[in-house]
This record gives C-alpha cells, sequence and structure tokens, in this order.
C-alpha cells in the first residue's frame, strides 16, 4: 500500500504550537452536541477551525442528498432546514456544472440502504448505522447488537470500499451494470432507479429496458428518457451494450439485480455489507488506527491536492467514542485553509482514531443552531451542494 510519508517532528510541533485546543474550548450547545471555533496559524496566514463533538448515544446521524434526489444541488444550510436538523455539514464530492447531472455524487452514496451512486477509484468513506431503542440497564439508550458485541446509539465506520454490479436475466444470463444514476457514455450499462429522476435523462443512441416487479415489461431501442417506475427501475445500455441486450434480452423475462459495495481489505468488512444504512465517500483516507496514513496515491487524488491549501471538510471517529465534524475556511484573507498534512494532524491531535476529508474548497459549509457558523469561501456565498451529513437530536420518551 502506497502511503504519504509525514514528518512526524515537522508535524508535532506544528501540533503542540498550533493546534491544542482544551475541553473548555468546547460549549455544549445541546444535549449530546458540542461546538468550538478555533483561530490558530499566524497574524499573516491565520486558520480558522470550526468543531462539532458528537455524542453517539444522544444524537443520530443521517446522510441526504440535494432535492431528496439522486441529482441536483442544494445548500448544505437548505438540506438541514428543510428536514428539521439541529446541525449540519456538507459532505461528499460531486458533479459540478451546469448540465441536468449537476449534483451526481462523485462517488459512493447510499442512503437508507438505498445504492445511489457507486463507489470510484476504492475511495475511503464513512458508513453510519443507527441504534434503536432497547431494553438497556441505561433507560432510553439505544442499542445496536452484532453478533457477540453491543453498540450504544449510532456506530460509525470508515473504510475503503469496491464496487461490482450485475444484472441477471432468467436462470443465468449474467451482464455487468457500469454504474448506477449517472450520466450514460459509450459502452456503458446504467441503472437508474426512482430516486434519480423521472426519467432516465438519456439520449437516443441506446436502449433501455423497462424492470417492474423484478420482470422485464419493455425494450425500448433508440427513444431515450424513458420514465422510470416506480415499482422498478430502467437498465439503460450504449455501444456494445446495447447489441448485447438486443440478441438476449426478451420480455417477462423474470430479472435480478445484484449491486455490491464491499471493502477493500477485511476490516469493517461485516459492518459495511450487512449494517451500515448511509455511506457517503471521500477521499482521502487521513488517519487509521491512531496514525495518519494519508492513501491519496491508491485512492487516485492528486499531490497538489494533498499539499495545497484550501477549505477543508472532514470527518473523524475519536478515541473515546465521539465523532467529529471539522470545517476549515480558506482562500480568504482570514483563513488561509489547510494542507492534508496539517489537516491529519490537527484531528490526530484532537483524540481521532479514524478519519477521512470530505469535499471541501467552496463546498465546505458547517450549519449549527440554525445558522452557517463557517465562513465558505465562494464569493457568491453558501455553495449548492450534492449531498450533506445532518446531526438531530435523539428523541427521549
Amino acid at each position: 500500500m502506497k502511503k504519504t510519508s509525514v514528518s512526524i517532528c515537522v508535524y508535532l510541533w506544528l501540533i503542540f504550537f498550533c493546534f491544542s485546543i482544551s475541553a473548555q474550548d468546547f460549549k455544549t450547545i445541546h444535549d449530546g452536541i458540542e461546538y468550538a471555533e478555533m483561530k490558530r496559524g499566524t497574524e499573516t496566514e491565520p486558520i480558522k477551525i470550526n468543531l462539532l463533538r458528537l455524542d453517539l448515544t444522544k444524537i443520530r446521524l443521517d446522510v441526504v442528498h440535494a432535492m431528496d434526489a439522486a441529482i441536483g444541488l442544494e445548500t448544505t444550510s437548505s438540506m438541514a432546514t428543510r428536514h428539521g436538523a439541529f446541525a449540519a455539514i456538507n459532505a461528499g464530492f460531486f458533479r459540478l456544472d451546469k448540465s441536468i447531472f449537476a449534483g451526481d455524487a462523485a462517488g459512493v452514496l447510499m442512503i437508507n440502504r438505498k445504492l445511489l451512486s457507486e463507489t470510484y477509484g476504492n475511495r475511503t468513506a464513512l458508513g453510519i448505522m443507527q441504534g434503536g431503542l432497547g431494553n438497556t440497564k441505561e433507560k432510553n439508550k439505544p442499542v445496536v447488537v452484532i453478533g457477540h458485541f453491543t453498540f450504544y446509539g449510532s456506530r460509525v465506520e470508515f473504510a475503503q470500499l469496491t464496487y461490482s454490479g450485475s444484472v441477471v436475466f432468467g436462470k443465468s444470463l449474467n451482464y455487468e451494470v457500469t454504474g448506477i444514476n449517472r450520466q450514460r457514455k459509450k459502452d456503458d450499462t446504467i441503472l437508474f432507479t426512482p430516486e434519480f429522476h423521472h426519467t432516465s435523462l438519456t439520449d437516443e443512441d441506446g436502449i433501455e429496458i423497462i424492470v417492474r416487479n423484478a420482470k422485464v415489461v419493455q425494450i425500448i431501442d433508440k427513444k431515450g428518457s424513458n420514465l422510470i417506475p416506480s415499482d422498478g427501475y430502467i437498465l439503460s445500455a450504449s455501444g456494445k451494450a446495447r447489441d448485447w441486450v438486443l440478441q438476449n434480452v426478451k420480455i417477462g423475462e423474470r430479472v435480478e439485480r445484484k449491486l455490491n459495495i464491499d471493502t477493500l481489505g477485511y476490516e469493517n468488512r461485516r459492518f459495511f455489507r450487512e449494517y451500515a444504512e448511509d455511506i457517503v465517500g471521500g477521499v482521502p483516507q487521513l488517519i487509521k488506527n491512531g496514525k495518519i496514513e494519508i492513501t491519496w496515491e491508491q485512492e487516485k487524488s492528486s499531490k497538489s491536492f494533498v499539499e495545497t491549501r484550501h477549505p477543508r471538510t472532514a470527518v473523524a471517529k475519536l478515541k473515546d467514542g465521539k465523532f467529529l465534524m471539522v470545517t476549515v475556511d480558506g482562500r480568504q484573507k482570514e483563513s488561509v485553509g489547510m494542507n492534508l498534512n496539517e489537516l491529519a494532524a490537527l484531528l490526530l491531535e484532537l483524540g481521532a482514531v479514524n478519519a477521512m476529508n470530505l469535499d471541501g474548497g467552496g463546498s465546505t459549509t458547517m450549519f449549527a443552531g440554525g445558522k452557517v457558523v463557517n465562513n465558505p469561501s465562494d464569493k457568491e456565498g453558501e455553495r449548492k451542494v450534492s449531498d450533506a451529513i445532518l446531526v438531530f437530536p435523539r428523541k427521549r420518551n
């Protein structure tokens, strides 16, 4: 595995000189939700950092997509307000252009066990599982039981993920699904679910299989943008994939879709296979098992992305089991941003055991208590993004 080498001496000095934060810096703004604001760096290179520290036994985390669809854009504060969340940060990377596909997640996205976007480049992702209220020693405390282990409250884990997808026609006719809910390209086979849009938004250069209740009900050739059934999906193919469909698929056939997300290694494999309800991708991993391990090469990122100071958004699991959300303002005279080595060093000092970088730049936004608390860098103000991680206080009986 390729790793970024980090000069421990330099960054330990940086941590203790610039990034020391005490427990007193965090203020409780709601039961289970603590907030802190740090101003670090130097007079000529100031850095402004916003932190949310969350007790997972007292809050709920949900990943949501803009407009509650698989494409589209919406500000983080709008998503939080619309869903009634107390706090939020922007989340995954996405397609940012003026096309109808703007807001398409550029990596894995699963919401409520529905896979809306496949992984890319074995990149790191955050998985979230919610605890239900069970009969525990502490009344009304959420509990999750996995095998011989009991988890109180929500559980969060990190892993590098892979994707494999296929559809099986009849008893054994198998064909690869190259993507989910994204623009179809030459030789692609894309699966469009009802969460995507009311139509597939495709051109006429392909063929579309309409599936309802696990059965092929219609095959439409050379006509795009067909209606996606609410009780099924569309399998859209072009190029060589179209030729295969014409030769092999028949109306009335039974069809089974197999869309699988798995971990690159064995760590947390069962969690992501069976228990994660929401998954959102980032890039790259910053900390693993209490050590800085920035896997930017393995995750097909770039050296300049790692080494250049930008606004940043990150999440981390802490030693004490709490969950940390972080934004770093940048591209402005009040705050110059951080490179990923600096960000990883900060997270390590704050007690991170595992951590990853999320979408940053103009997307970086933190919402808490009804308002945006950081200073987004776009001159137009808060950027519309693809998805966000929302924080809700848990309801008590």
